[in-house]
């Protein structure tokens, strides 16, 4: 039987699985680190209005996913795009050794035979844009202040290619968790021609990094983006995270199978609910593996990372992909 890492990266190699990843098994996520202690936030339900480094204020209500930026006129960062630089200060990166120490020992302890050691890098480019200055903003500057969006834009990537070279100094992950939204159930935020103008070429430097280095770029955006598949493709993407039914899995699967890979097809707002039920749950997952294939697809709830907001579902999910696995490879 393979170990959970191999299992995985035999599934988006085009080898040979022995079964399929169940969800986010093959990571142990890398949750902490110098700047990540000194940037407040919500860390659990209930928590409001945190305002971290970046000063962006962030609540996370009860009974909600996770936290999301206060975007009252009080609160937006970005007041005057034009001036941008006269309202954002980058947080700093750059720690001693010594302040990176308990936080290499805690990642040594991880088993790199049997998980991926994996980098939780939150938010990416294009949310840290519209935590700045609120999201209709963001979509509007795009048409409007281009210049002053592409600066923006740069001056995020060049902070997070900064980040990204302490993480590998310190921590050499095998893996990027990487989140970015980039659209809604139905539809992207913006155009494919507007996406490769503004954030394809940010990505490029970004993930390009995180290629050189050696590791897996996950890409968790939990929407509808099925028509920037040859964008993810193209900036370096192994694994998109988060694929929603709405993208036609199927389709996804048979045109770009073998030149990325798919994880989600259980969509969280058919089964994390108030009322959730067992059957709902096992009757997603078999859909999802229905939909899906044993190469190029991990069947996964959709939100980005492993946990639910109704107690119970995410490990009712992972208890089906299991029977779904003995069932089917007698593991």
């Amino acid at each position: 039987m393979l170990t959970k890492k191999q299992n995985f990266l035999e599934t988006i190699r085009g080898g040979n699985p022995d079964r399929y990843v169940n969800q986010f098994e093959a990571f142990a996520m890398i949750m902490a680190n110098p700047y990540i202690r000194d940037n407040p936030a919500p860390r659990q339900p209930g928590m409001l209005n945190v305002v971290n480094a970046w000063g962006v204020t962030r609540s996370w209500p009860e009974g909600t996913p996770g936290p999301f930026p206060v975007h009252d006129e009080e609160h937006i960062v970005i007041k005057d795009i034009e001036n941008w630089r006269d309202y954002v200060k980058e947080p700093n990166v750059i720690y001693p050794a010594e302040e990176w120490e308990p936080f290499v020992r805690e990642t040594e302890k991880i088993d790199r035979s049997e998980y991926l050691a994996t980098a939780y890098i939150v938010p990416g480019i294009f949310e840290q844009c519209h935590y700045l200055m609120e999201i209709a903003n963001c979509l509007a500057n795009l048409y409007e202040y281009p210049d002053e969006m592409h600066e923006v834009i740069d001056m995020i990537t060049e902070w997070e290619l900064r980040y990204a070279a302490e993480i590998f100094k310190y921590m050499k992950p095998d893996a990027v968790f990487h989140h970015d939204d980039w659209g809604s159930q139905t539809s992207t935020f913006m155009s494919p021609e507007m996406f490769r103008e503004f954030f394809v070429p940010a990505y490029k430097k970004v993930y390009g990094y995180y290629k050189s280095q050696g590791a897996v770029i996950i890409h968790h955006s939990d929407s509808y983006a099925a028509t920037l598949v040859p964008d993810m493709i193209d900036i370096g993407i192994d694994v998109w995270q988060g694929v929603m039914r709405s993208n036609d899995i199927p389709a996804l699967l048979r045109e770009y199978g073998g030149k990325i890979s798919f994880m989600g097809g259980i969509d969280n707002a058919d089964i994390d609910h108030h009322g959730w039920t067992r059957e709902e749950v096992r009757a997603a997952a078999r859909r999802a593996v229905k939909d899906g294939s044993r190469l190029w697809f991990i069947p996964s709830q959709t939100a980005g990372g492993p946990g639910s907001v109704f107690p119970g579902v995410y490990e009712a999910l992972t208890e089906e992909i299991d029977e779904i696995n003995r069932e089917l490879f007698g593991i």
